[in-house]
This record gives C-alpha cells, structure tokens and sequence, in this order.
C-alpha cells in the first residue's frame, strides 16, 4: 500500500465517522484558548477544564493576569504539571499582550511564537482553532499516531512531522485532521496498547499489516 493510499483511506473514514471534530478545551475566545492550551502541555484536557473556569472568572482579559502576581496565580493552577514555570510563562505573556498587542492575541505564527511560554505546536493551536487558519499543530498523539500509521515516513521532529501532513492532507481539511489524529491517539491509538481490533483505519495502518495475525 502507497503512502498516498494511506492517506485517501483514512481521511475518507475519518470525514465519514467523525466529521465534527473539535478540541475538547474549554474556551470561550482567543485569550482563553491560549491560557488553556499553554496549561495542556504535559496535562490532560480533563485536568485543564477543572481548573479554567475559576482561572477565568479571576482573570477574564490579559490586562487581569499581567496585573497579578506570581503567588495569586499559581494557587488557581497549582494541580496543573508544572505549576511554577506555567505560572512564571502566563504572568509573561500576558504582560507581553498588554505591552505589545494591546491585550489581544495576535493571529499569526510567528507574532505567537515571541510570546513566553508559546511553542510553535501551541501557536499553531491557536491560529488554526481561536482564528480558522489552515495549520497542524503537533503534539504527542499527531507525533505518535502519524508514525504509527504510516502517514509519516518515521518522522524524528514535531516539525518534519508537520511538514509532511501539511503536504498530504487537503488545506481545507488540515485544521480538523489535527483533531482527527489528537483524539484517534487519545482515545484508539493509545500508546502503550493500541486499540487495533476497535479500529476502523486498520486496513490502512502500517503498525496494524506489521503485526503478526493470529491464525
């Protein structure tokens, strides 16, 4: 099987099982999005909505957070992995969007990715999700399952990873293939024990024909 048969199988079941998919943040505008997706790193989204919406009743705009403390803050994300350099990273960028943006998240990569904190998965988060432009953000589970599947030829970087599915996957559909591939990896495609026999890209995956088959 090609690599691009690979890639028209699994995007046909995907737009066919799954044609909404979405982050599962809570968020209700861009600055919400970029606090939440800057607590995410290394934590679950369950985790992250247990914790936002008393962050945001204290903290609703940028100009909020940049005005607190390191101490005020860490108290309301302190069950959070690594409470103290997200702390630290938040105060900084907030104080970095009032000073320089006027309180508003900027919508281009490479205006995100001067913030504190902002990665480039995180910035591409944000522009693809908070202002509808075509990117792929890759986290753990794009990294992992795109590999796993064979969508990637064993990729080494987030970044080549990226680079490669931009190339494959249709512009119009890159923003929701992100979620396809997040919430295929978190909830199928896990990482210790993959979900083979649950599915429904098997006949497509790479990892699935190298395994022996029971007879």
């Amino acid at each position: 099987m090609t690599q691009k048969d690979r890639y028209r199988g699994a995007i046909a079941w995907f737009e066919a099982n799954m044609p909404v998919a979405e982050s599962e943040l809570h968020f209700k505008n861009p600055y919400q999005l970029l606090v939440a997706v800057m607590l995410s790193a290394q934590c679950t989204d369950k985790r992250v909505n247990e914790v936002t919406p008393a962050l945001f009743d204290a903290f609703p705009t940028a100009e909020a957070l940049a005005a607190s403390t390191p101490e005020t803050v860490f108290r309301y994300i302190k069950s959070i992995s690594y409470p103290n350099s997200k702390t630290q990273h938040l105060l900084e960028m907030a104080q970095m969007l009032v000073r320089d943006y006027k309180g508003a998240v900027p919508d281009k990569l490479e205006e995100l990715i001067k913030l504190p904190g902002v990665g480039r998965k995180t910035a591409n988060v944000v522009t693809a999700v908070a202002f509808n432009t075509p990117s792929m953000p890759v986290d753990t589970h794009v990294f992992r399952v795109s590999n796993r599947i064979g969508l990637t030829n064993q990729s080494k970087t987030p970044l080549e990873t990226e680079k490669e599915l931009v190339k494959h996957i249709p512009q119009n559909l890159l923003t929701k293939a992100h979620h396809w591939l997040i919430l295929h990896g978190r909830y199928v495609c896990t990482a210790r024990k993959p979900h083979c026999e649950d599915c429904g890209i098997q006949q497509y995956c790479r990892f699935y024909h190298s395994q022996p088959k029971s007879q």
